[in-house]
């Protein structure tokens, strides 16, 4: 059944029968099987011309993981303000394997067009706040990662080890990931780290906008005060009091406050 499953992806949404049997590796008759006790089930949904596509029913397990639940629960009413600030696609990540995955994603109504999306998977190297949590994850980790195959998706993709690790040191020096036309063509991409409990990184905030259409350091005030009020509701010790001598990151930008209602 997992096999079935996992012959869906973004670029295979609707798949024939045939098509599910052959990209799942299982003979036809148990694919018939297989698929027809997923849809009694809810896993998968039959299209009138009889394709087959993921179910509702997986989109109500998902929501149920641990790792991204309770951290979409506090951030959701933040984000919100978030995008309203910058008028920018709002991303919220956590770390899976070698990839982030988006426990949340906001996007503009007249924002840059991005391949991201709830749910969506991609390589850490390639997205802003995949280097973030790349970058403060274990020298080990990064050692591991930074030795396998670093897909190319655009000419100015971080495929060399070496240039992501020297790009992945600055980001712990500066504390945000700035990632232009990295993952997809004319995007700006920002990230910074979101902290739970003694202070550990547990996932990314980013926003993407038209490479060009604003300068990073606009975006970033607004972006790091909302990062350090959902840490703080994480339980983050270094987000309970603003730096000294402000109200907030960047010139005393006081974190949104989440709207009531939300």
């Amino acid at each position: 059944m997992l096999s079935v499953l996992d012959a869906f992806d973004p670029d295979h949404i609707l798949l024939t029968l045939s098509e599910i049997s052959r990209r799942s590796g299982l003979s036809l008759s148990t694919t018939h099987r297989l698929v027809g006790e997923l849809r009694d089930w809810g896993a998968l949904d039959r299209a009138r011309d009889g394709r087959y596509s993921v179910g509702l029913r997986i989109l109500e397990l998902g929501g149920l993981a641990p790792q991204g639940l309770h951290l979409r629960d506090v951030a959701l009413p933040y984000l919100g303000d978030l995008q309203h600030a910058t008028h920018a696609n709002v991303h919220l990540a956590v770390r899976d394997g070698h990839d982030v995955v988006y426990v949340e994603s906001l996007h503009a109504r007249d924002g840059v067009r991005v391949l991201s999306r709830l749910g969506g998977r991609w390589p850490m190297h390639a997205t802003g706040t995949g280097q973030v949590l790349l970058a403060f994850a274990s020298a080990e980790f990064r050692d591991e990662v930074l030795a396998t195959k670093l897909r190319r998706f655009t000419p100015s993709t971080l495929s060399d080890p070496e240039d992501l690790r020297r790009a992945l040191a600055q980001v712990r020096r500066t504390g945000v990931a700035i990632a232009e036309d990295q993952l997809t063509p004319e995007a700006l991409a920002l990230a910074v780290p979101l902290r739970g409990q003694r202070d550990r990184v547990v996932a990314a905030l980013g926003v993407t906008v038209k490479t060009g259409s604003v300068s990073p350091h606009a975006v970033l005030p607004a972006l790091s005060a909302t990062a350090r009020a959902i840490s703080r509701a994480l339980g983050a010790p270094s987000a309970m009091t603003p730096p000294a001598g402000t109200a907030g990151p960047r010139g005393g930008v006081a974190p949104p406050r989440p709207r009531e209602g939300r």
